[in-house]
């Protein structure tokens, strides 16, 4: 019998796990790819002596990447290699207040009562309940599709079922962080986990709480070489197991005919395949791609997670207080929030995420320097004034910067470039620039998000941030293992 053949739009970090996952299952696999190179989101630049990695900066859940080499007969290691972060984050508060986040959860937790007065007791207990929350929804919500019926038949999945009242999904994030913490600065710190899927503290379940638990409990990672060896290694381990990528051939069409996927069309020319997985964003694959199907408008139309505006910035200094991750808070948290949903725009005074990765990669900046990836959250791209809005936020970052590091940071710059949600949205094809496809800020957020497969067209899948489970590098892996696991 001749091998079928499928066909992957996108070589974001979900359609190369899927394209790589659909090869070990004997597909003939080709990768169609609109940009020159494969990553998506995951990016890196080159410039002056300083590498940046330019989208995502923080892995999790690295068993998740192995699985997809080792779905190959392949050992991750020949590929690619990680170290286990001692410190995850350094967070700086305004008032002075430096507080290390350990990995280790009881050297974290008593950095918590040294620091704030907040008991270790009380920090060991949320870090068990996000425990808790992760071991009843990961294998319900994360490792399988929530829109099959054989799903709920397991006896795993009744058994979570029957818990989950414990999951905490009734009342907000923050409210829940606020009932376990009395010192402002603690819930704050906890409430910044929303954000890691691009939500609002104020309004996302307290279900989130599940994240730390990937941090702290189970470990936070830096990959050898960057982040952009993660789709540099699934790119090799893809190319080395046959697969064909098409490089700068943005796709016109999925073709689909009597209720089956036929393949795609770029310009007049036509592919043929059995399957057709899409790693574009939910929405122009359906305003553009499937453009003569029937839309599921209520999932189109849900709102989306916020975006961000990132500077990189070329120090020609060093700064030793800092460390691979590290947050500067804002004295409003809510009122920043309150900017990015309600007016859809940015706060005077923004939380900022400065990622260093010369921390742990030495030859990412000259000696004596480092490369800044400098991170506030911003709504997703509404068609905002954005010059007028990323000017004011860049003198604000460096106002801000500037005063609780001790030096002026704008005379320190010397490469800069930036990126915006319309360039994300421009580059990536994610809809209003939204790096998590929908937002979380509801109980049923889960529910509302595309299923991996289309209900109607036989072949048709979808991968990625924008659809089930969601945004991120662990949850774009787990997207394309439930893909993988439906797909014959």
């Amino acid at each position: 019998m001749p091998q079928k053949k499928a066909i992957v739009v996108g070589a974001g970090i979900g359609g190369l796990a899927t394209s790589i996952r659909l090869r070990s299952k004997g597909y003939e696999v080709e990768v169609f790819e609109a940009s020159e190179k494969a990553g998506g989101k995951l990016n890196q630049m080159e410039e002056k002596g300083y590498r940046f990695d330019m989208g995502p900066s923080l892995f999790t859940l690295p068993k998740e990447l192995d699985h997809v080499f080792e779905t190959a007969g392949k050992n991750p290691r020949d590929y690619y290699d990680y170290e286990k972060l001692e410190l995850i984050t350094k967070y700086f508060y305004e008032d002075g207040t430096q507080i290390d986040a350990w990995a280790e959860p009881l050297r974290f937790a008593k950095e918590l009562e040294e620091k704030t007065g907040e008991t270790a007791a009380k920090a060991l207990k949320v870090l068990k309940k996000s425990s808790e929350i992760y071991d009843i929804t990961s294998h319900v919500f994360l490792e399988r599709s929530l829109h099959k019926l054989s799903t709920y038949l397991r006896k795993d999945t009744l058994i979570s079922i029957l818990n989950l009242h414990r999951i905490d999904s009734m009342r907000t994030m923050h409210k829940a962080n606020a009932s376990q913490f009395n010192d402002p600065r603690v819930v704050q710190l906890f409430d910044r986990y929303a954000t890691y899927n691009g939500s609002n503290p104020y309004e996302a379940p307290a279900t989130l709480r599940i994240i730390p638990h990937l941090e702290f409990n189970i470990g936070a990672y830096f990959p050898k070489k960057g982040i952009y060896a993660i789709p540099t290694s699934l790119y090799s381990l893809a190319t080395d197991l046959g697969i064909k990528f098409h490089f700068g051939e943005k796709v016109d069409e999925i073709l689909v005919e009597d209720k089956a996927v036929r393949g795609i069309r770029i310009g007049e020319n036509k592919h043929e395949a059995e399957v057709v997985v899409s790693n574009m964003d939910v929405v122009p694959t359906y305003r553009h791609l499937l453009s003569s199907q029937k839309a599921p408008e209520k999932i189109l139309t849900q709102p989306r997670s916020s975006s961000a505006l990132i500077f990189y910035w070329g120090i020609k200094d060093s700064f030793p207080d800092l460390d691979l991750h590290n947050i500067f808070f804002s004295q409003n948290y809510q009122e920043e929030f309150r900017y990015i949903w309600e007016e859809k725009s940015i706060y005077e005074d923004p939380t900022i995420y400065v990622h260093i990765s010369s921390k742990c990669e030495k030859g990412d900046a000259p000696a004596g320097k480092e490369n800044w990836f400098v991170m506030i959250n911003v709504p997703a791209n509404q068609g905002q004034d954005w010059e007028s809005l990323i000017s004011a936020a860049r003198k604000n970052i460096l106002s801000k910067l500037s005063r609780m590091l001790g030096k002026d940071i704008e005379s320190l710059i010397e490469f800069e470039d930036r990126l915006t949600p319309e360039l994300i949205e421009s580059r990536t094809s994610s809809y209003q620039g939204a790096l998590y496809g929908n937002s979380s800020n509801n109980k049923f957020a889960a529910f509302l998000r595309h299923p991996n497969f289309h209900r109607k067209i036989k072949g048709l899948y979808f991968v990625g941030g924008s659809v089930h489970p969601g945004g991120g590098i662990p949850l774009c892996l787990l997207s394309a293992r439930i893909v993988g696991d439906l797909i014959e």
